[in-house]
């Protein structure tokens, strides 16, 4: 007994002995990468930070997109940003810093991206390498215009469910925060362009998918923002980590249950006749025929993680872009009734969208974009130099430094942008554009590691917004304006609050 308990009591000396070793070569290295990314950044200045924050106090802060914005005037081109101490980001807001970094392909940051790999696995979003130009070439099929034509059809039939669920709520003669609705919209779109759903709109299951990735938006910035989160071992500890656990199987639950579906039917041969007469082919048909060159498909862990990275980038950001754009037309009525005009004026007599209505709606694609300017969807996004970079003012950062693109400010930098609080549609008028810098304007991202869907979101902003110009005037509510808030996408703390007028029913074409 007492032999037992001697070798316990030398056990946990060792144990705790290697838990400090371990401890000091992690403190060590993080350390030794601190002064690093530090030398990397010695001629660039930036806001004073707190000992132990860094600057993560501020960006948690209400107002922090607008806080940023301040810093651009303060420190030209870019500045440093630490998240704690230990975790330092060049952070631009300039067009030359912005493309030279941007067109070159550069991988994400892995101190950040790698977050999502629980979630959605090494999808586009996080790979590099030859594996994501694999991905990238077997996908690129998927958003051909002659696959996105059909989805204009989609699109309408989900936002009419909405705008008939909105006649409800207009009769009460009181604003209400459209996001929610918006974002099941934008869910059902997904998963008929997604997964070929059929028209009997969301079930249970797929609500409770669209809170799950409105629980891991949330708290995956969280976790961007708190540097004692940024280590996994740490992290999965905390109930906060527990929690996000609990949302990434409510979503591969959902995945993974549809995708045996499609499996299990394309064994079948009449499902499979029935799939391939379809009026239109889906997401999932695509990846699950893709092939490379030497005739390899996408595994099954890879389908999953492009079926959940397709799921996030396409549902989170097209809601985000929807409630933006319409929050900004309620406050231009005049922008607001030329864009109706112009949607009625190109449907005529006709009581549908076409694929070639979109490319008229000129003025009400400035609208847009003169609203994603303002309010992007994504609005910042950060790299890893694989090689150095020279910036325009002589300046420069070696390999292994990272870069934050914070594309609000850099759309709201006021050397690019004259005025840059206005909202002016006609920034975006041919003669303007081609006036300005290429990286000016970036809601996409931009170069090679761009959006690889954002002619599909384009199209659904579109048709969306248009089919709600039909049918209501839109007016904001000025004792319950909108409070912007990262949260991977931008959305805002308390909603946005709407009132809506019906136009009646000959106002829809």
């Amino acid at each position: 007994m007492v032999l037992l308990s001697l070798s316990l009591s030398h056990l946990s000396l060792w144990a705790f002995g290697l838990v400090l070793v371990l401890g000091f070569l992690k403190l060590t290295r993080l350390l030794l990468r601190r002064q690093m990314l530090a030398r990397a950044m010695d001629r660039f200045s930036g806001p004073p930070t707190h000992w132990l924050f860094g600057h993560a106090l501020e960006i948690q802060q209400t107002g922090s997109l607008d806080k940023v914005v301040s810093w651009t005037h303060q420190f030209p081109y870019a500045h440093q940003l630490w998240l704690g101490q230990f975790l330092g980001f060049l952070n631009i807001y300039d067009p030359d810093y912005a493309k030279a970094v941007y067109s070159r392909g550069d991988p994400k940051a892995p101190d950040l991206y790698d977050f999502f790999l629980q979630w959605i696995g090494k999808g586009l979003l996080v790979l590099q390498g030859p594996k994501w130009f694999q991905h990238r070439k077997l996908l690129t099929p998927g958003f051909h215009y002659d696959v996105l034509k059909p989805y204009v059809a989609v699109f309408a039939e989900s936002a009419r469910v909405m705008l008939d669920k909105w006649e409800k709520k207009a009769r009460e003669q009181k604003s209400f925060d459209i996001f929610c609705d918006v974002g099941h919209m934008a869910l059902d779109s997904l998963m008929k362009c997604t997964f070929g759903k059929g028209t009997s709109g969301l079930n249970n299951r797929d609500s409770n998918y669209y809170l799950a990735v409105s629980e891991l938006t949330l708290l995956m910035q969280q976790r961007i923002d708190s540097f004692q989160y940024h280590n996994d071992f740490i992290y999965f500890l905390t109930p906060h980590g527990r929690r996000f656990l609990r949302a990434c199987q409510v979503a591969h639950d959902h995945t993974d249950q549809v995708i045996r579906e499609r499996k299990a039917a394309l064994q079948n041969e009449k499902e499979r006749e029935k799939i391939q007469s379809k009026r239109h082919l889906d997401f999932l048909d695509i990846l699950l025929g893709a092939r490379d060159e030497e005739g390899i498909k996408l595994s099954d862990e890879d389908l999953r993680a492009e079926v959940n990275t397709f799921m996030f980038a396409g549902h989170d950001t097209t809601t985000s872009a929807i409630s933006w754009v319409l929050y900004c037309l309620s406050l231009y009525p005049e922008h607001q009734r030329r864009c109706r005009e112009e949607i009625q004026e190109i449907l005529g007599d006709r009581d549908s969208l076409k694929w070639d209505d979109l490319a008229e709606m000129t003025y009400l694609t400035m609208c847009i974009k003169e609203s994603f300017r303002l309010y992007p969807p994504v609005p910042q996004v950060y790299r890893q130099l694989s090689k150095p970079v020279d910036f325009v003012d002589g300046r420069s950062l070696p390999a292994g430094s990272l870069i934050s693109l914070h594309i609000y400010a850099l759309h709201r930098n006021n050397t690019v942008w004259p005025d840059p609080e206005v909202f002016d549609p006609l920034r975006f008028s041919p003669e303007n554009v081609a006036g300005r810098h290429s990286f000016a304007f970036i809601p996409f991202s931009a170069g090679p590691r761009n959006c690889i869907g954002q002619q599909f979101a384009m199209n659904e902003v579109k048709v969306v917004i248009a089919l709600c110009l039909l049918r209501f005037e839109f007016a904001p509510d000025p004792s319950r304006l909108p409070i912007q808030m990262p949260q991977l996408v931008l959305r805002s703390k308390n909603g946005i609050h709407l009132h809506l007028k019906p136009l009646g029913p000959g106002s829809e074409k």
